[in-house]
């Protein structure tokens, strides 16, 4: 019996083996490269490697199955998101702790007071658009996941030291908080605000400046308007590799109204090409949330403002960084704006950014130049 068995065993075996062989040639059928590719440099072979790798059918099996297990058992992904309650995900850079997160944070913060002050000796004004983490704005749906110290409290803070070394600074926490009863105001699945959380967003910038700066140039008149409606899967989707054997178990895509602002009068714009003045009062920089047109926050920035902008804001590269270039810029230099909205969200407050393609004398004496403000953004780290 026992022999049977075995045999049995080794039969089904070897068929399963065969199976998947033949089920991999199909990346061979299908291999071709250039012909310059040389076979003496190994080129060859790595190509061949490399799609033999991409398209072998086991390692997808493999992938999708233990990221079932890791999400049906565990409640968990990958590196880079927390799964939180009701289909909700969030960025684990929301919770996790950051090694020397302290010392980053007292470093940004003198970093900012040196970006104000670099702009203040130019006549620019800055305002800082603190944006909170989701985690902070929906509580409720992230389950047992729990920040670090570090983080509890950081909005606060972050906009407390900003006030007081004389940072305009809106509290846009409240705003969004407000705003979550007519609707979602972050995506559900992804990292960054929606439509709607950019819009209000906007408007309480543009509330805010208009009491406190007399912005140059006649008012114009700008048009939001729906554009269309589609199913989204945000970003942090992508650390759920259920796809495509279990794509039915994910979360539910997004419902993203996607929205374009105009000037009034004029066709449609999908760029910022189409607003371009001679004499552009404001500047925005920042991240992804100002970027992506999905979101349209510089198209609602303009409208609230009624003014046209230039923006900045760069994907992938945190606020800092483009702040940075921003300064060193001949656009600076040549033409300052009035006004630099710097939108910034909270989680990047503790973390390290590189800048190493700055002269690092430079980069040491912005966040030297913040003069007292260094010693706020010193008691806000302990």
């Amino acid at each position: 019996m026992n022999r049977t068995l075995n045999l049995l065993y080794i039969v089904l075996f070897c068929g399963l083996l065969l199976a998947l062989s033949l089920w991999s040639m199909r990346s061979i059928l299908g291999f071709s490269v250039a012909k310059e590719t040389s076979v003496l440099d190994g080129k060859l072979a790595l190509a061949f490697e490399k799609r033999y790798d991409e398209e072998f059918p086991v390692k997808q099996l493999g992938t999708n199955l233990w990221a079932l297990m890791d999400y049906k058992l565990f409640g968990e992904g990958r590196q880079g998101v927390v799964i939180g309650q009701d289909g909700w995900l969030y960025s684990d850079e929301e919770f996790d702790p950051v090694a020397d997160g302290a010392r980053h944070v007292r470093d940004n913060l003198a970093l900012i007071g040196g970006v104000r002050d670099e702009l203040a000796r130019r006549n620019v004004e800055l305002v800082l658009a603190i944006v909170p983490s989701k985690s902070r704005l929906y509580p409720e749906h992230v389950g047992e996941a729990t920040p670090t110290a570090l983080r509890q409290d950081l909005y606060q803070r972050f906009r407390g030291v900003a006030r007081k070394a004389g940072i305009i600074a809106p509290d846009l926490l409240a705003t969004l908080e407000e705003a979550k009863n007519q609707g979602q105001v972050f995506l559900r699945t992804d990292t960054h605000w929606s439509p709607l959380g950019a819009e209000v967003v906007a408007g309480r910038l543009g509330q805010v400046v208009g009491k406190t700066i007399d912005l140059r140039g006649t008012p114009q008149q700008y048009v939001t308007e729906v554009v269309g409606n589609e199913d989204y899967k945000g970003d942090l989707t992508r650390f759920l590799p259920l796809d495509p054997l279990f794509e039915n178990l994910m979360p539910a895509p997004d419902q993203l109204q996607k929205r374009a602002t105009r000037s009034e009068g004029e066709e449609a714009a999908g760029d910022d090409a189409l607003f371009a003045e001679n004499d552009v009062p404001v500047v925005l920089v920042g991240t992804s949330y100002s970027a992506n047109d999905r979101w349209n926050f510089a198209g609602a920035l303009r409208q609230s403002l009624q003014r046209d902008l230039v923006n900045h804001a760069e994907d992938g590269n945190g606020p800092i960084l483009p702040m940075l270039k921003y300064l060193r810029s001949d656009e600076l230099k040549d033409a300052p704006p009035q006004l630099v909205i710097w939108e910034f969200p909270e989680r990047y407050l503790p973390m390290l950014s590189d800048l190493s393609e700055f002269d690092p004398e430079w980069v040491a004496s912005l966040r030297k130049g913040a003069g007292s403000d260094e010693r706020l953004a010193s008691r806000s780290g302990n």
